[in-house]
């Protein structure tokens, strides 16, 4: 079943999230929206990862679902990014079960609502 639905400006290609609790944006249409993502999580009551701001923005006077992580991580090798996500994700699914918003840094977690 599934949970998470990837953003398409987030890797495609990242075996972190090829398991079948995750759909990446690309594989249902490449051109969505962030509006039409949005709905499309809402409906299938999906979490939204993304590096978009603007669905911290929606989460936050919405409730859930969709519930939102949001990686603030920067700009950053794809190995260090992996290595980065990677070394955290379990923590940061286990806090999005709580949280409404969770923002991944490169120095913490933040959990919001």
């Amino acid at each position: 079943m599934k949970k998470y639905i990837i953003d398409a400006n987030l890797p495609y290609y990242f075996s972190l999230w090829r398991g079948e609790e995750y759909q990446h944006v690309i594989d249902i249409d490449p051109n969505m929206k962030d509006n039409e993502i949005w709905a499309y999580a809402k409906e299938h009551k999906l979490t939204v990862v993304t590096k978009d701001a603007d669905f911290s923005d929606f989460v936050l006077f919405n409730t859930p679902p969709p519930r939102v992580i949001h990686i603030k991580l920067g700009n950053m090798k794809m190995k260090a990014f992996y290595n980065a996500i990677d070394s955290i994700w379990e923590s940061v699914l286990s806090m999005s079960e709580e949280y409404k918003l969770v923002r991944v840094y490169t120095d913490k977690i933040e959990g919001i609502g």
